[in-house]
């Protein structure tokens, strides 16, 4: 990449300006602005990312495709400022033309291009990917509305499409010459030739256009430009088609609706075929591309094409691609089945994200027919020859497709040469429960590849004071390699580095305060504890249990207003899904009891209660590094890794959580005096689940705060005139499977620590600092060396 001195930036941006934007310097507006940076951006990388595609195909290198549902990629303006080096020129000419650059760059609207955890995985991957110099593209779906765009309207969640793609998307470049077809549904025939080779042929079978749409994914300083591609359905432009008008325009609105939006609504067939069509137009559009790419650039025949290509799926959402190439293999490059299925099971690498059985994947025998019969024929003789070699009472579990359903984490594990978890834990649990008998047939498989984030945009980007901060500590070198950060343990001790750490994060809660303001018009107070708990709103995350200490809070104040209390701001953010109807209730009982609170005069300043509605990445780079309290409170066993606890940590948060997914790691890494933690084992827990002798109504009867809670969900404290008895009669008839009512006693003592412990403003500040030091191992750097070094390796 060039540099750029001012002078030479400003000019260029003047001359986008005009040539673009058909305005001046001086009549610009913020979004003129944009798009003219955009466009300066785009020009560098776009030579860049030519320049490293042919280094890869001279090279001939092995490449890793990482295939996704979902990619959380955010605003990109940032940070491919910052990766390219434009950063801080590009800062210094707006704010000489009186522009705020903050304001500028949230111009941008967040690719809404995922939900959570899953995607922003994603995204931080192939950062980190390009970062590393590595050769590796991601391979999504182009959402046209993306999940949905959250309004809370008299405390209830409402859904709006998110119309991202209102306005001109920059990073994005249509490749309509690189367009495939794929193909749904249909009949399929077969003949058998004199050499016993079967041959296939398909009928009615409706054809979609896969157009695919190329951004940028840039690496940080090292002149590497990798790619994201995003497929867009398309249905053919024929003036007639001779199937009438209205057959017409159904065909092209069934097309549209497969990149429509993410995770539509599944609990029709309908909704189910959708879901299925939008995994395998991803599979099929890749894997084209994918052998298109290896004929033109290596000299080899298709049986090495494994030897080039490894083919990373993030969790069960693209397994079909394994039958998938076992059919392009066999029925479209004439390759036997023995040849197919040793370059397949040798190309894919499957990550789980779950432990939990009713979360994995799985279809209907009949559902899949309909998809696509000819793949279905080839997932049964999958299976057929895989239940060759196990016995009869081993079934049940291990076959692909038992009593009409296909399961879909079944096949990924026959089919892949790696199967990873995401955090030690995790990885412990799948090999001891979720997948034992797989693990018994085939140890070696499976392994461990605890979870990371993109440190460049959680710390460097998101929180830019504390980054100066810690360069003028320890020099900027930790930009490149996070494990530096360890250096910031030498000033511990030392006061008046304590002291700026401290101020840097009273910074950051002035700005969250002002945000939440503009957003809920609630004014908090600056000086409490901001604790905050921002994910997908899930009954095992547990929302509803930190709901349920701050009505024992504001119990305790009511029942004595002379108390002395720690004030707290409790910081909420999360999605339910459209059809999640309880979850959607826990939005409701936050805002019904942050109604209450907030309106209470004898709790004053004490605790206030803030949701932040439509939480997005752009959102959690205003909260995250304003958090003191990282709330990671998920039922033991149940949460695979999570990232937000590492996000929180990289920015100085002190995260109270039970020991599940990778807050076991984060206790491991800064030591049992920098972490809150309480609840019940993950062991403990399964040994519940498995064996019963737990008792929600027992809790319920003899500890009186529970009582009263849960009381309250069905009088007029917080209801309203209308109750919360779904979520009371869920708790007790159902055996409060998610250990809320269990697991209450110690998360109020841990709350209470950690009042105590923020009181002695040092100690706290010290905790800080040990999070921040130790966060460098949860880099997705390390992460994506790990599964380079164990997985990918590539050069």
């Amino acid at each position: 990449m060039r540099t750029f001195t001012k002078y030479e930036f400003h000019n260029l941006l003047e001359d986008k300006l005009h040539k673009q934007r058909m305005t001046t310097v001086n009549e610009a507006t913020n979004t003129d602005l944009f798009y003219a940076i955009a466009a300066i951006i785009n020009d560098e990388v776009h030579q860049t990312a030519l320049e490293t595609m042919k280094r890869h195909h001279q090279n001939k290198e092995r490449q890793v495709s990482y295939l996704s549902l979902e990619f959380l990629i955010g605003r990109l303006i940032e940070s491919n400022l910052i990766n390219t080096g434009f950063k801080s020129v590009c800062d210094e000419v707006l704010i000489d033309l009186g522009k705020d650059p903050r304001h500028v760059y949230h111009e941008e609207e967040d690719a809404a291009l995922g939900n959570g955890g899953l995607g922003r995985l994603a995204a931080c991957f192939l950062d980190s990917i390009a970062s590393l110099g590595l050769a590796g593209n991601g391979f999504g779906i182009r959402y046209r509305y993306g999940l949905f765009e959250q309004r809370i309207v008299s405390g209830e969640q409402i859904e709006l499409p998110d119309n991202w793609l209102k306005e001109p998307y920059p990073w994005e470049t249509r490749k309509f010459e690189e367009t495939v077809i794929v193909n749904f549904g249909g009949t399929v025939d077969y003949t058998i030739d004199e050499h016993d080779n079967m041959h296939f042929t398909f009928n009615n079978q409706e054809k979609v256009q896969a157009v695919p749409y190329d951004v940028s994914i840039v690496g940080y300083h090292n002149d590497v430009v990798n790619n994201l591609r995003l497929w867009k359905a398309e249905a053919f432009n024929r003036v007639d088609d001779g199937h009438g008008y209205d057959n017409r325009l159904n065909y092209m609105n069934n097309v549209e609706r497969i990149s429509g939006v993410l995770y539509p609504d599944d609990e029709s067939d309908d909704g189910k075929l959708l879901r299925l069509k939008q995994q395998y137009f991803l599979v099929s559009a890749t894997l084209q591309t994918l052998i298109k790419r290896f004929k033109s650039i290596h000299e080899l025949p298709l049986t090495q094409f494994h030897e080039k290509n490894v083919i990373q799926i993030n969790d069960t959402h693209p397994t079909l691609g394994i039958p998938e190439l076992m059919r392009i293999l066999m029925d479209e490059e004439g390759l036997s089945w023995k040849e197919a299925w040793y370059i397949t099971s040798h190309t894919f690498a499957y990550t789980n994200h779950t432990i939990m059985q009713e979360a994995l994947e799985k279809w209907s025998y009949d559902l899949v027919k309909q998809l696509n019969p000819r793949v279905l024929m080839i997932i049964e003789e999958i299976n057929r020859q895989f239940c060759l070699d196990i016995s009869e009472d081993q079934l049940k579990d291990l076959s692909v497709i038992d009593d009409g359903v296909v399961h879909m984490s079944r096949l990924a594990i026959i089919g892949s040469f790696s199967v990873n978890g995401v955090a030690a834990l995790h990885s412990d649990i799948i090999k001891k429960h979720t997948f034992n008998d797989f693990y018994q047939l085939d140890e070696e498989k499976f392994n461990n590849k605890t979870n990371g984030i993109t440190h460049r945009r959680w710390l460097l980007n998101a929180n830019p004071g504390l980054s100066r901060l810690i360069t003028s500590k320890i020099g900027d070198s930790w930009i490149a390699h996070p494990d530096q950060l360890r250096q910031l343990l030498d000033f511990k001790d030392d006061e008046n580095f304590l002291s700026e750490l401290d101020a840097v994060k009273v910074k950051n809660k002035q700005h969250l305060k002002k945000v939440i303001f503009q957003k809920t018009g609630i004014e908090v107070n600056e000086n409490s504890i901001f604790d905050v708990q921002i994910k997908r709103l899930h009954e095992y995350k547990r929302q509803l249990l930190n709901v349920f200490h701050i009505i024992y809070l504001y119990h305790e104040i009511k029942d004595n207003p002379t108390m002395e209390v720690q004030p707290r701001t409790f910081i909420f953010g999360a999605k339910a899904a459209p059809g999640y109807k309880r979850a959607k209730e826990i939005i409701r009982l936050i805002h019904a009891v942050a109604n209450v609170i907030n309106n209470d005069d004898d709790v004053a300043d004490r605790i206030k209660v803030v949701f932040l509605e439509n939480y997005n990445v752009s959102l959690a780079e205003d909260i995250i590094p304003a958090a003191e309290i990282s709330e990671q409170i998920s039922t033991a066993s149940m949460e695979a890794s999570g990232t937000g606890n590492m996000k929180m940590m990289m920015n100085g948060a002190v995260t109270l959580g039970t020991m599940d997914g990778a807050n076991v790691e984060i206790d491991e890494r800064v030591g049992r005096d920098h972490i809150i933690i309480f609840g019940l084992s993950s062991d403990k827990v399964i040994d519940y689940q498995n064996n019963g002798g737990y008792r929600a109504r027992e809790v319920y009867q003899t500890d009186e705060r529970i009582k009263r809670i849960m009381d309250e969900l069905n009088d007029d404290t917080f209801t309203n005139g209308k109750s919360f008895n779904d979520l009371y009669y869920h708790l007790l008839k159902d055996n409060d499977p998610y250990f809320i009512l269990r697991d209450f006693d110690t998360y109020v003592d841990a709350e209470k620590r950690a009042a105590a412990l923020y009181n002695d403003k040092k100690k706290w500040n010290q905790m800080s600092l040990v999070n921040i030091a130790e966060s460098g191992y949860f880099s997705s750097d390390r992460t994506i060396k790990d599964y380079n070094e164990d997985i990918w390796k590539l050069n």
